[in-house]
């Protein structure tokens, strides 16, 4: 009986761990259903007891950022790293909401310590490659995307961040391929052509650009950012006809018709 005893502290203790594992998988599928604020709060209450739990930290890291709750998602990124320091979904975490915030060369470093890491990560490779070309390293960023693009070929949008690598390399041709994929690849036909058309024109093609917004408003004559690029490009080009098409689709309240009226006063 004595010995017994003995061994009811361990039994109790292997009860409450397996009790709390078995919480966090149910939490887990509570995350996996979406319900972020209730993952929070079931989290909150599991991290009161386990505070060394870096699945944990990182799930709720996850909610705040779906959320929006930026401040709070990075505490509990930095809280997983200080506990793992080799957690490198936690610096991809950190660079994704920097990315978000516009903090382009933070999120390139938070990534580019994720991807020595975990270099066949596809969404870290992807996420760091669009980030090399929002700080201008387009060689490097178009290497990071098509090591992203070999590990899953039927994303069709990153040939669209690898267009724009290239075409800010300088490379037409190169570029025009790989934005032809990307179009092809996106469900929205008009979308994929608008895009196309936005990436040519930021990278000064724009001729081609034109085309594109020439295709949109042919099959979408409402389509008002569509009509103030096309006017932008026009104005560019010296044709003094881009103005109307500016002013029209400002008064139908672009944004990029607003920003760009300057242009014609």
């Amino acid at each position: 009986m004595v010995r017994n005893l003995r061994n009811l502290p361990v039994f109790i203790i292997l009860v409450l761990f397996s009790a709390c594992r078995s919480d966090l998988n149910d939490i887990q599928a509570i995350f996996e259903a979406e319900k972020y604020e209730e993952t929070i709060d079931r989290l909150d209450t599991y991290l009161f007891f386990n505070v060394t739990d870096v699945k944990a930290f990182h799930m709720r890291a996850r909610c705040y950022e779906e959320l929006g709750m930026y401040e709070e998602a990075k505490r509990d990124f930095q809280r997983v790293i200080q506990l793992n320091p080799d957690y490198a979904l936690a610096y991809a975490g950190l660079g994704k909401i920097a990315f978000e915030q516009k903090d382009y060369k933070q999120a390139e470093l938070h990534l580019l310590r994720a991807a020595t890491m975990e270099a066949d990560n596809f969404d870290i490779l992807y996420m760091l490659g669009r980030a090399q070309i929002m700080t201008e390293k387009y060689r490097t960023a178009e290497g990071f995307l098509r090591q992203a693009h070999e590990m899953n070929p039927d994303f069709g949008k990153i040939n669209f961040y690898i267009g724009m690598s290239l075409a800010f390399q300088g490379d037409a041709l190169g570029a025009a391929a790989a934005f032809n994929q990307y179009v092809q690849h996106e469900p929205d036909h008009i979308t994929g052509r608008y895009n196309r058309g936005f990436a040519l024109m930021r990278a000064g093609f724009i001729d081609w650009a034109i085309e594109d917004f020439d295709a949109v408003l042919s099959q979408e004559p409402d389509h008002w950012d569509a009509m103030a690029q096309k006017g932008i490009c026009l104005k560019q080009k010296g044709d003094a006809s881009g103005c109307l098409l500016v002013n029209k689709a400002a008064q139908k309240g672009s944004i990029y018709g607003l920003a760009a009226e300057d242009l014609c006063s």
